[in-house]
């Protein structure tokens, strides 16, 4: 069984699947089967809740002040274990900060709305913008919704700036100045706050 709670530079994190709708040309699995103090993030198979219960109750939550749910896959592809794992972490530690890292494509992936129950959970959203256009969105992520996940990127950001108070959206620094700058734009418009992480940190 690959990590599913693991660290990295003193973070807590939760790996729960490996699935993901996009295969980012920048994407920070591709360098590796791991990253921090994990041993190995790929699974061969999925995890069910109780085994991430099972990993959740080995790793000592109630000192820990913030954990993130951000593996080596997209969070919102294994939704209902996402919101019974971050419960059951509430259940052990209810003053613990929630932290969701998302390709903000959970509503293509589930087929329904889901930012009004996410913002819900998570005290903060972190949405990947990583380019300022949906041509360019489409050409660096390469995912499976070619041509409409642009748009249904920014609809769920901007459904879950109305419920969470703490949404920002991310670039990577592998594009230009310039397009960060477009970028930033883009995300002032949705009212989330603007980051830019660092590639070669990988975070």
């Amino acid at each position: 069984m690959a990590d599913i709670v693991y660290t990295l530079e003193g973070g807590v994190y939760l790996n729960i699947t490996n699935k993901c709708p996009c295969n980012c040309a920048f994407c920070i699995r591709k360098k590796g089967d791991a990253v921090g103090e994990a041993k190995r993030l790929w699974f061969d198979n999925e995890p069910t809740l109780d085994e991430i219960k099972k990993a959740i109750d080995e790793f000592d939550f109630t000192r820990v002040d913030t954990a993130v749910f951000c593996g080596y896959g997209e969070p919102t592809n294994a939704y209902d274990n996402l919101v019974g794992a971050a419960k059951y972490i509430r259940q052990i530690n209810p003053s613990i900060k929630l932290r969701l890292n998302t390709n903000g494509l959970s509503d293509l992936i589930n087929n329904k709305p889901t930012a009004k129950e996410l913002s819900s959970i998570f005290d903060t959203i972190s949405v990947s913008l990583n380019e300022p256009t949906s041509e360019k969105y489409d050409k660096i992520t390469r995912n499976i919704y070619n041509g409409v996940a642009f748009d249904a990127m920014l609809d769920f950001t901007r459904e879950c700036v109305k419920y969470c108070d703490d949404v920002v959206m991310s670039v990577v620094d592998v594009i230009s100045p310039e397009e960060i700058e477009q970028a930033k734009s883009v995300c002032e418009s949705t009212g989330a706050k603007f980051r830019v992480r660092s590639f070669a940190k990988g975070r």
